[in-house]
């Protein structure tokens, strides 16, 4: 891969956002939404984004199979794409609770896998229009700036932890054996705004319970190769032909994610 794929990948994030999903910002009809499972939406920008961004991204590389979240949704069948030799992943807008009710943070997510493992990740803010991106091995980037994640410097550190999709008993362990560590602030609902609070040093750690690849496929790499930590809690690297299983945790630096891995191996 090398930058003008980026470019390119950039380029279709910003068209599916200026014509599917800005539009509909703060004007949507409730019967342009739905509810699609329990504390999950979707809306008529979803579909729409994920269409131009299916078919501008297969030609760009016609021969990648293409997993996106509603087709997924739609047909769980395309999920066995995720292992093949080359698979975009699309998130067409993550955070689509918050964009359903007027409000930020929302972005488009869009990673590139090799057999299972991410080599390109992507992740564009419309409102912003910070467009984040990596490529394995060659660092992260906003924009034309190479980025390094940093820590925020606070004491305790700042932990953004989600106990949306964990169970009542992981939920009580994590209130009593982590957050009392830490200086816990609210998530974003939004994983395209997570990840890069953690490489700009608004938060220090983070945990997911639920890893879906086209929440954390493009967020994983950014962090990783911004220079923080981010993988499954036991040291594992995070695929996304594994999304199904649960738990990531991650850092602004490798010191912060060895502290909480080792206060997590405890509960």
């Amino acid at each position: 891969m090398n930058q003008s794929l980026s470019r390119a990948v950039g380029a279709i994030m910003r068209d599916a956002a200026q014509r599917a999903i800005l539009p509909h910002y703060q004007t949507l009809r409730s019967d342009q939404i739905e509810a699609k499972a329990a504390d999950d939406a979707v809306t008529v920008a979803d579909h729409a984004a994920e269409a131009i961004l299916s078919e501008r991204l297969a030609q760009l590389l016609p021969e990648a199979a293409i997993v996106g979240e509603e087709a997924a949704h739609a047909d769980p069948a395309v999920l066995d794409r995720l292992g093949d030799a080359l698979c975009w992943i699309i998130d067409p807008l993550d955070g689509t609770n918050n964009f359903a009710n007027g409000k930020p943070p929302f972005g488009i997510l869009v990673a590139l896998a090799e057999r299972g493992e991410t080599i390109g990740g992507w992740i564009y803010d419309p409102l912003r229009q910070r467009f984040c991106h990596a490529e394995r091995g060659s660092g992260a980037w906003i924009g034309d700036e190479r980025i390094t994640a940093r820590a925020s410097g606070a004491s305790p550190p700042i932990a953004a932890i989600s106990l949306v999709f964990a169970d009542a008993d992981k939920r009580e362990a994590l209130k009593t054996h982590i957050a009392p560590h830490y200086t816990l602030v609210d998530i974003p609902r939004c994983a395209a705004e997570q990840y890069p609070r953690i490489v700009l040093g608004e938060n220090d750690i983070t945990i997911f319970e639920r890893t879906l690849a086209w929440d954390h496929a493009a967020g994983v790499l950014f962090l990783n190769e911004a220079g923080g930590k981010v993988c499954r809690p036991d040291g594992s690297p995070y695929r996304v032909d594994e999304h199904m299983r649960p738990s990531l945790i991650g850092a602004a630096t490798p010191a912060l994610w060895d502290e909480l891995a080792e206060r997590m191996a405890e509960i």
